[in-house]
This record gives C-alpha cells, sequence and structure tokens, in this order.
C-alpha cells in the first residue's frame, strides 16, 4: 500500500509548499526507501520459515544497533546514562520478541541479519535527510519502495492484488507507517540519530501490550521484564538526551 503514503505526502507537500529537495536528499530518501522494503522483506520471510523466537530478536537488535553505531560515528558517543538506555532498550526488545518453545527445524537466522540490516540501514539513510526535508523526501521513500517491490513481484511472479475484505486494515496500515517514518524522520533531524533510532526500536513492546489489550493475548513473564526494561530505557535516554 505504498500508493497510499505516496498520495498523502504528495498532498502534504503541496499544500505545506515545502520545496523539493536537492538531488543528494532525493538520493537518500531513495536508497533509505528499497533498504526498508529489503529489510521487511527479509523479516517476512524469515517469519514464514524460520522460529520466530529467532528472527523477531535478531532483526529488531540489528535494527537497532546498525544506526547507532553509525550515529556514534558521525555525532559522537551519548551520555553515559544514553548507553545505560541503549543497552535497556536492546534488552526490551529481545525480551518482548521472543516466542515461548517454537518449532524445530530451520531458524530463519539468515533472513534475520537480511531484515535487520535493510531496516537498520533505512534509519540510517532516513535520519541523513536534513532538516526541512519531510514530505517529499517521504513521498520518494514511497516512490523507490514501491519501484522496488513491483521487481520482486514480477521477477518472483508473486501475487499481488490485496483481498477486498483486508483492504480497509491495509490502508490503515499504510497510514500508521507513513505516519512512523515521518516522525522518525523528525526525531532524527531534531537529535541525535542514535537516540532516535534506539527508540524507534521499542516498536515490539507496542506490539505486546496491542496484542494483549486488543486480542487479549496472554502477556508471558518475559514480556513484562521486556517492557519494564523498555519504560527504563526511555527514562535513561530522555535523561541522559536533555
Amino acid at each position: 500500500m505504498a500508493v497510499v503514503g505516496l498520495v498523502a505526502m504528495v498532498i502534504a507537500g503541496v499544500v505545506s509548499r515545502e520545496a523539493f529537495p536537492a538531488s543528494e536528499t532525493v538520493a537518500l530518501a531513495a536508497i533509505g526507501g528499497v533498504c526498508g522494503s529489503i529489510g521487511l522483506l527479509g523479516l517476512y520471510q524469515g517469519l514464514s520459515v524460520g522460529r520466530m523466537g529467532v528472527v523477531a530478536p535478531v532483526t529488531g537488535v540489528l535494527a537497532a544497533i546498525v544506526p547507532v553505531a553509525v550515529g556514534v560515528v558521525l555525532e559522537g558517543l551519548p551520555q553515559p546514562l544514553v548507553w545505560l538506555g541503549i543497552g535497556s532498550a536492546i534488552v526490551a526488545v529481545v525480551l518482548v520478541s521472543r516466542a515461548a518453545g517454537g518449532r524445530g527445524g530451520r531458524s530463519g537466522l539468515e533472513f534475520a541479519a537480511v531484515g535487520g540490516l535493510g531496516i537498520g540501514l533505512s534509519q540510517v539513510f532516513l535520519g541523513l535527510i536534513p532538516e526541512g526535508s519531510l514530505f517529499w523526501a517521504l513521498a520518494v521513500v514511497k516512490v523507490a519502495a514501491g519501484l522496488f517491490l513491483v521487481v520482486v513481484i514480477l521477477v518472483g511472479r508473486q501475487q499481488w492484488r490485496v483481498p477486498r475484505r483486508v483492504l480497509p486494515a491495509a490502508v490503515g496500515v499504510a497510514v500508521l507507517d507513513i505516519t512512523g517514518n515521518g516522525l522518525f524522520l523528525l526525531a532524527a533531524q531534531a537529535g541525535d540519530l542514535a537516540i532516535a533510532a534506539i527508540l524507534s526500536s521499542l516498536y515490539p513492546v507496542t506490539t505486546v501490550i496491542l496484542a494483549a489489550a486488543l486480542l487479549q493475548e496472554r502477556v508471558t513473564r518475559s514480556h513484562v521484564v521486556g517492557i519494564t526494561a523498555a519504560i527504563v530505557a526511555i527514562v535513561l535516554i530522555g535523561a541522559g538526551g536533555g
């Protein structure tokens, strides 16, 4: 549903009269969009053929570590409290992403590595987009991601039609996706890439909480500890980055 995000960002760009970004920004956005698509494909493929208890935490941790490492190189070391928060956040991602038990067979580790590196690099390139570029940059992200997925569908001869019964949910996901990308971009422009990346990597915590609240899924002890670690991480990063 990249078209939904693209249309929304084009309208927002026109209404806000935001200037079209320079070629360097367009390149960063396009690479970020392609990397993000590769990361999601790796994650979903890993979840479909491997063990969730391996794929989810490995993808989450790599997606957090890659932009943190780049942020340290480009922006310097954060404060000690921030480092403690980063460590607590990584622990949180691992704990809330773990699945109890799990079937045997293939682990899906290779796809998890692709997923984590792709998502992490996407955050890096989006984080390098200069301040003042938002709507048009996100439109470029969606164009690049959409074109890449079209190539994958054509080469792999995959089914591309969205069933009508899930269309409203797909549109909702597309709106939330572009909103999340926009908020991450604003956060990275306003502060440190490392901090923005590690906080955004806590999305599995939200997933677990919503699954428990809306789907009545059982919250395990590791989930509770992970959610607590996420709260501690947010507090430490906020205190150290303030």
